[in-house]
Parts: structure tokens; sequence; C-alpha cells
């Protein structure tokens, strides 16, 4: 693993923005590991196309950040401001993002296995055509948010806010857990689409 200082990884920033800009033609793609971004100001530099694994980005100002297409594995976006961030057919599993503000996010055709949204604010997320294995949801708000053509197997939902949430009639429901991970309660195809359906009509 490389290790770069402080410097060095503006550079690289700055590098990969000439990439995205040039379509690849000059500049050079960024690909870090393990590398603490919460003392950086990011304003200005895209992050789409990256390869930004195991890396911090908790509690920073991130709204309006372009990360489609991003490989993100195991980063941490914990209390991190995501509004209006988009993830397309990025790939986000093991990252977790506790506490993250992700309304109106994008997380169309995303990969997402094993990604913590506890307590996370999804409401109005367009979470349409994505992959959620085993993802945690708990006490996260996904009011009004769209699943359109979403998988969901093995999904913990406990204390998740539901209402309004679009596209369930299009999405593949496998499996969710409405208990807890010592305890599961697991509903299965028909069964956890008819108790989806029904939170969704819930006025909370």
């Amino acid at each position: 693993m490389e290790i770069f200082n402080r410097v060095e990884i503006i550079e690289r920033l700055k590098l990969h923005r000439v990439w995205i800009e040039s379509i690849g033609k000059r500049g050079e793609k960024l690909g870090v590991d393990e590398i603490d971004f919460r003392d950086f100001d990011l304003t200005g530099y895209p992050l789409d196309q990256a390869f930004l694994t195991e890396c911090k980005f908790d509690g920073m100002n991130l709204c309006n950040m372009d990360m489609s297409s991003s490989l993100l594995c195991s980063s941490t976006f914990k209390n991190t401001n995501l509004v209006n961030a988009d993830f397309y057919k990025a790939n986000v599993s093991y990252v977790n993002f506790t506490n993250a503000n992700l309304q109106n996010t994008r997380f169309a055709r995303t990969d997402c296995i094993e990604t913590i949204f506890n307590n996370a604010n999804l409401s109005n997320a367009i979470l349409v055509g994505a992959l959620f294995d085993e993802v945690d949801f708990r006490n996260a708000n996904l009011q009004n948010a769209d699943v359109s053509k979403s998988t969901f197997e093995k999904v913990l939902l406990k204390g998740a806010k539901l209402t309004g949430v679009r596209g369930l009639e299009e999405a593949f429901i496998k499996s969710i857990n409405i208990g807890t991970v010592e305890k599961p309660i697991i509903l299965t195809d028909e069964e956890a689409i008819k108790w989806l359906q029904n939170k969704s009509l819930d006025n909370e």
C-alpha cells in the first residue's frame, strides 16, 4: 500500500479532476486506500470513477458530491452531509453511512452488500435498480424513497420509517428482517412485500 502525504493527495485529486475533464486523455485516475479525508476541503474535486477504499469521510459536508461509478468499499461516511450526492453505479459494499444525511441522494444501480445505513436520512432518495444484500436500514428514514427494480435480500428494517416508499410493486423483495440481528424475524417473498406495502401506507 502506498502512503501519501497531504500535498501528494491534493496533487492526486487535481490529476483526477484533469482525468475526468479530459475523458481520460490527460491526468490520472484517483486510486487510494485508507486515506483520512476529514481535514481536506474537497470542494471542486470530483470523486466519480475513483477507487477510494477504506477511506474516512466522517462528518464532512459533501452535499452535491459526485461519486458515481466509484469503488468505495469499506469507507466510512458517519454523520456526513451527502444531500443530493450521486452514487450512481458505485460500489458502496461494507460502507458505513450511520447518521448520514442522504436526502435526495441517488443510489441507482448501486451495489450495497452489508452496507450500514443505520439512522441515516434517505428520504426522497433514488434507490432504483440497486442491490441491497444484508443491508442495515435500522431506524433509517426511507420516506418517499424510490426502490423500483431494486433487490432486497436479508435486509434489516427494524425501526425504519417507510411511509410513502415508491416502486415496491417493481422491486425484487426476496427477504427482510423486521427483528434484530440476535432475534431475527424473517419475512420472504409475498409476505415481505405485503409488510412493506402496509408500512408505506402508514401515517407516521
